[in-house]
């Protein structure tokens, strides 16, 4: 077990005992002892991301366009921001931008039942006969879900787009769960516990809810991108530590994580690269960077 996360099962354990949680400085945190929702910078765009929920709760569907917009600007490959984006305009009526948005997010996330919805119901408010496509996946989807715990979910978006391609005037397609902060931070303890427990499919669902209420926080995409290393879909581990860093580009925990990722694929330059970087990041030393030198020393997990 690396220092890391040896560090992170003491803080917590350390916060079930006081009530309270604070991630330590060496973790894949940014460097501080709050949640998530509390650590972002006063602008970045998990502040945005969250912003635009707090406007589109309060149906402020133009400032929420305006916030989710900064999201996508910043996190283009951010699904939920381009989802709730769809939604933002098709509250304001403006079909052609949430059809747009839509599309964006079901290219990202073809599995998700809301981008599907949301578009759906976009293309039939435009005449577009392409909303059954639509229609016609949500239909298989049902199907072949039966009592799965999405079937009401699938019920209600097939609905909404057969409404929609009926000519009934459409809704904004808004998420039933848009979370808070606090519960984005509820989700994100949750998701750390179960990676110390190496529960990964667990895990990743729980920091998919917390990726909902939080938006693009470089830890929750960190993690993201750790949990799917684990099951060893390097590819989409590397497009979130590449999404972290694009937010925060000294993120110790994304900057090592990613040059372990370097290690498994024999890319030992690209390590070294990581590890040049949090020497300069950790002027004075820290757990990140010794990790990653005794994988690159190592060739390898060094705990193996």
């Amino acid at each position: 077990m690396s220092r890391f996360r040896q560090i992170l099962l003491a803080a917590i354990a350390t916060s079930f005992a006081s009530g309270g949680f604070a991630l330590a400085s060496g973790g894949g945190a940014s460097g501080g002892g709050s949640m998530p929702s509390m650590s972002a910078p006063a602008y970045d765009p998990a502040a945005e991301y969250m912003k635009g929920v707090a406007a589109l709760n309060a149906q402020n569907y133009k400032d929420a366009e305006r916030a989710l917009k900064n999201v996508v600007e910043a996190v283009p490959k951010n699904a939920e921001a381009w989802r709730l984006l769809g939604a933002a305009n098709a509250g304001q009526n403006d079909q052609k931008g949430a059809r747009k948005a839509y599309e964006r997010a079901v290219k990202l996330e073809p599995d998700n039942i809301q981008g599907r919805q949301g578009l759906g119901v976009a293309l039939g408010a435009l005449k577009d006969p392409k909303a059954q496509e639509q229609l016609d996946w949500l239909k298989a989807r049902g199907e072949s879900c039966g009592t799965c715990a999405d079937a009401g979910t699938l019920e209600a978006a097939t609905a909404a787009v057969q409404s929609a391609i009926g000519g009934a005037p459409p809704a904004a397609a808004l998420p039933s769960n848009l979370a808070t902060g606090a519960g984005g931070d509820a989700a994100y303890l949750q998701a750390v516990g179960l990676i110390n427990e190496r529960r990964y499919d667990e895990a990743l669902a729980s920091l998919g809810r917390a990726r909902e209420a939080l938006g693009p926080h470089p830890d929750v995409l960190t993690y993201q991108g750790y949990a799917w290393r684990k099951k060893g879909a390097l590819d989409m581990a590397e497009s979130y530590y590449r999404q972290a860093l694009a937010i925060a580009p000294a993120h110790r925990g994304a900057t090592e994580y990613y040059g372990e990722l370097k290690v498994e694929r024999g890319d030992v330059a690209g390590a070294k690269a990581m590890l040049t970087k949090l020497d300069r990041i950790c002027a004075y030393g820290c757990a990140e960077a010794e990790e990653l030198r005794r994988w690159i020393e190592a060739g390898g997990d060094p705990a193996l």
